[in-house]
């Protein structure tokens, strides 16, 4: 019972981040909507002009972080975790050279390109799974994201393959959205503190200062990270990839993955036009491989490997 209590009161704490957004937005709505554009602007076409920019913003942007929020991320499948056998043998061997070569027997079936740093499998002690390519465990989530990019408490979920689209999207949104809200409201933040506006309207007031203020402060900060993502999409790089540089069998490489910026860019968003910018599932690959700068036919085999994986156990769900 107590466990039980104990993981109840942890989820409770980790939504609090997505509340508190939740709660941000919901208020900037009624200040933005009613407070300015119903009750402070004057002029019909003006208000019309605002509502009628502000809702599919708003709606974009809602749309992008409950996709993100939403969607689960995927872990590696059966084929990486080890059988009891191999994980029996791996557990009474305490020496590191019979361990490694155990891991090594094992993976080398096993479509991945990156190391550690001594040159061994990358091996997760938690799942009892090789690490596929770009994977890392996530100690909040308690389990191995494949390509992870960071947890975050925001969305109270792991950003990585399957919802890094929809982590991007919403930050673009979101910074578009507090620079338009920041823009139009700017004209009666003038206004309130030249004391133009009639006073027995000072709280409605009061609402359009915080709002323009909040915009403001959301923008400078939601530039600098969308401005740090787009940054790694060109680079085909994770946020952990460019702390820690991936170790490939050649060596370290940090632009191991960097393909050019449009194949970066498809590889994210996908080769029809049409869905770039909405949080639909259109990136490519499947999470496990990747193509290799230097090592692509390589790299098609690997990918060809794992089709023939999901044509033999079609149906299975990811662990």
């Amino acid at each position: 019972m107590a466990p039980r209590v104990l993981w109840m009161c942890l989820s409770v704490l980790k939504s609090i981040p997505v509340l508190f957004i939740t709660s941000v937005i919901v208020w900037s709505y009624y200040a933005y909507v009613f407070q300015m554009c119903l009750f402070s602007v004057n002029n019909i076409a003006e208000k019309v002009i605002y509502i009628v920019i502000y809702h599919p913003l708003l709606a974009m942007m809602m749309w992008s972080y409950w996709k993100t929020i939403f969607t689960p991320v995927m872990s590696p499948p059966k084929e990486f975790l080890l059988p009891g056998s191999v994980l029996e043998q791996l557990q009474q061997d305490v020496n590191q050279i019979n361990r490694r070569a155990i891991l090594m027997q094992f993976g080398k079936t096993l479509p991945t390109q990156c190391r550690t740093l001594t040159g061994e499998m990358r091996y997760c002690e938690k799942c009892k799974a090789i690490k596929p390519d770009r994977a890392h465990h996530c100690s909040v989530c308690g389990r191995c994201v494949l390509k992870m990019d960071h947890h975050c408490p925001w969305v109270n979920n792991c950003v990585g393959f399957s919802n890094y689209k929809f982590f991007v999207l919403f930050i673009g949104y979101a910074l578009m959205y507090c620079i338009y809200v920041a823009l139009s409201s700017l004209k009666y933040f003038i206004q309130f503190w030249s004391k133009a506006r009639d006073s027995s309207s000072h709280m409605g007031n009061l609402h359009i200062v915080f709002l323009f203020f909040a915009a403001v402060m959301f923008a400078i900060s939601l530039l600098s990270l969308f401005g740090y993502h787009c940054f790694l999409i060109t680079r085909n790089r994770t946020t952990l990839e460019s702390v820690q540089v991936p170790v490939f069998t050649t060596g370290p490489e940090k632009d191991g993955f960097d393909l050019g910026f449009r194949k970066n860019f498809a590889y994210l968003f996908g080769s029809d036009r049409r869905f770039w910018f909405l949080p639909t599932a259109t990136s490519f690959g499947n999470g496990l491989t990747y193509p290799n700068r230097n090592d692509d036919e390589s790299k098609d085999l690997l990918l060809g490997r794992h089709q023939q994986w999901s044509e033999e156990g079609e149906g299975e769900d990811f662990v």
